[in-house]
């Protein structure tokens, strides 16, 4: 598949830390509870650290007591793309950013109704809290 931001593997891993790497390109997940956004209730905009797309915000967010971040969607649905995983002897569903293919966690229908039902649950390592939309890039 196409995207709209491509890089080499030696490209990603020019900008990507060795944690970031393992997790958005090799579909690692961080161990639970060791993720800085976990447990994080600032304000702002979650960007995918692989491409800086705006994916989640944080009025989004919840705590699932799950050991990850959780959101309750994003921005926007056409942000993520949604993938079958069969791997570790269960079905899920992976999410991905659709800028640029990078694994982010999966997907759960086990939040709170009031919640619209859904869990993004992400690995911590694959985001950038952003003040706002337009805030530059750090």
């Amino acid at each position: 598949m196409a995207y709209k931001v491509e890089r080499t593997e030696a490209e990603w891993r020019q900008v990507l830390d060795p944690a970031a790497y393992k997790t958005l390109r090799e579909f690692g997940t961080e161990n639970p509870w060791t993720g800085r956004y976990v447990e994080n209730d600032d304000p702002g905009i979650y960007r995918c650290r692989g491409c800086e797309t705006a994916l989640f915000g944080s009025e989004t967010k919840f705590n699932a007591e799950c050991g990850w971040a959780a959101f309750s969607g994003p921005l926007a649905e056409e942000l993520i793309e949604r993938h079958e995983d069969r791997s570790q002897g269960m079905l899920r569903t992976e999410i991905r950013c659709s800028t640029c293919g990078s694994h982010l966690g999966y997907l759960f229908r086990d939040a709170p109704e009031e919640l619209g039902g859904w869990r993004y649950c992400v690995n911590s390592v694959g985001l950038r809290l952003s003040e706002s939309l337009s805030s530059a890039v750090s």
